[in-house]
């Protein structure tokens, strides 16, 4: 991944003094050592008029492996080589962030001894990007970038030049330019939104993480717009965190209204008498959707098709009217972290004897899955491409055929109440498909009748009268002999 800062300067004020500011001189190429790869800073050009200094950054992408955090997201989670294969080593990332704030530590201070008049000035910057993934597109990266004082150059990257029709990438060249900032404030305010366009980080966010929020947006983040979204994806959506955060720029913010210290204003800022309730997360509910409607179904065997990681296994082992759990998924990854997070090595035999994790394809039909009460497909048939979802549908209704099938996925309608999700765009890069209200319905009677089911539908969130739920639900019940022969 690769960064470049570039400034002008004259007789008087060389472009050159920004090695004084960086505290790397121009005439060298330097290395660093960083957690997961080699930093390199050298200028390709240094000049009185004109000096720019770049930062270049080799992963090495076995440490990301090894440390945990490989997969990325440049590709989809459970594919086998996801680990090995994604876009951690080439777009700008929290791993950027993190070099940036180790290789240019006194700079981002603001520190320079030899030129501190130069360091507490504004300079002409121009800082380049190539390659930045922007969860929220260029639209996104002008709203967080604009309000700082910048002007935003950010060129979707097409997927392939050469197939214009597959439209473009998640990612953006970005070219920003300012006159009114002082370098310290432009290496902050990369060093915070990086990881936040990225809405991802390589590392485990704790409470320490509040404090660098804060010191790192001193001066800018109490006023920002879009403060919100920032302090939500900078903390890896964690609420308890976001929301201290929150109240600790909301603290600043009237202080400097008040023109007084925080400490003043925190201790005359009475506690709120009622706590503000906590939304409950789609996934959540959509999980209690699914449990209330297995438990109105009677079933007491129950395969969770597309297990994933085992979150809805891990309910189901909770409620005892559930006798037999069989977690199926394709990725083995997936199921040793299942596994993992079950604590099934440490399970007692009774509760262990319940609950089963198994691999395969819903690609094709498996005798293992004959002669259950129910099935659950959650949020899986949308990361099949269309032309397989027939072996799908026969795996699993003409093959299997538990008597009640439940099956989740998105309402594509539903995305425009999304604020940072850009138009066209899926909710989740490995979706193959999202569809509306009517196509989901369609599918669903239309494998209904071909199989010997019937089926109704159900919202799972909130119910938006104009573009119903974020969550489709259809339950489908196998035919008693009666009604099929009514049928």
């Amino acid at each position: 991944m690769f960064l470049t800062i570039s400034t002008r300067g004259d007789a008087a004020h060389p472009a050159t003094d920004l090695g004084y500011l960086l505290h790397k001189h121009p005439d060298k190429a330097q290395k660093f050592s960083t957690s997961y790869g080699t930093a390199h800073v050298f200028y390709p050009e240094a000049d009185d008029r004109r000096c720019t200094a770049a930062l270049l950054l080799e992963i090495d992408t076995l440490a990301l492996i090894r440390r945990g955090k490989g997969k990325g997201r440049g590709g989809a989670p459970d594919a086998a080589l996801a680990q090995y294969v994604n876009d951690r080593p080439y777009a700008a990332s929290s791993l950027l962030a993190v070099a940036l704030s180790g290789v240019f530590s006194s700079a981002l201070r603001g520190v320079c001894t030899a030129r501190p008049e130069r360091a507490a000035a504004p300079l002409p910057l121009r800082m380049e990007v190539p390659a930045l993934p922007a969860r929220g597109g260029p639209d996104l990266v002008r709203r967080l970038f604009e309000p700082l004082g910048w002007t935003v150059t950010a060129e979707p990257v097409p997927l392939d030049t050469e197939f214009p029709q597959w439209g473009d990438s998640r990612y953006v060249r970005l070219v920003l330019e300012a006159e009114t900032l002082t370098l310290a404030e432009a290496l902050r305010h990369l060093y915070v939104l990086l990881p936040v366009l990225d809405d991802a980080k390589h590392y485990w966010v704790s409470s320490d993480e509040v404090d660098k929020l804060l010191r790192a947006g001193e001066g800018w983040l109490p006023a920002h717009p879009e403060q919100k979204l920032i302090s939500s994806r900078y903390l890896s959506r964690r609420w308890s965190l976001t929301r201290q955060a929150m109240e600790r720029l909301e603290l600043v913010r009237l202080a400097e209204a008040d023109d007084s210290e925080v400490e003043e204003i925190d201790n005359a800022v009475e506690a709120e008498t009622e706590e503000e309730e906590r939304p409950t997360p789609l996934a959540v509910q959509r999980r209690e959707a699914i449990l209330a409607a297995l438990r109105d179904s009677g079933a007491a065997r129950v395969l969770d098709l597309g297990c994933g990681q085992g979150e809805l296994v891990r309910e189901l082992l909770k409620d005892v009217r559930f006798t037999e759990i069989v977690g199926l998924d394709v990725s083995v990854r997936a199921l040793t972290i299942a596994s993992r997070r079950l604590k099934l090595d440490r399970m007692g035999e009774r509760q262990a004897s319940r609950v089963k994790l198994v691999q395969g394809s819903l690609a094709y039909t498996d005798n293992r899955l004959k002669g259950y009460d129910a099935a659950v497909l959650s949020e899986v048939i949308e990361h099949l491409d269309l032309p397989r979802l027939p072996a799908l549908e026969y795996a699993v209704f003409g093959h299997a055929r538990p008597r009640t099938v439940l099956v989740t996925t998105p309402n594509v309608e539903y995305n425009v109440r999304w604020e940072t999700l850009p138009a066209g765009h899926a909710r989740h890069g490995d979706h193959r498909f999202e569809w509306t209200r009517a196509e989901f319905r369609t599918w669903a009677h239309t494998v209904a009748e071909r199989h010997g089911y019937t089926v109704e539908f159900g919202p799972i969130g909130p119910d938006d009268p104009e573009v119903g739920p974020p969550t489709h639900m259809a339950l489908f019940v196998i035919r008693t002999e009666k009604e099929a022969k009514a049928a």
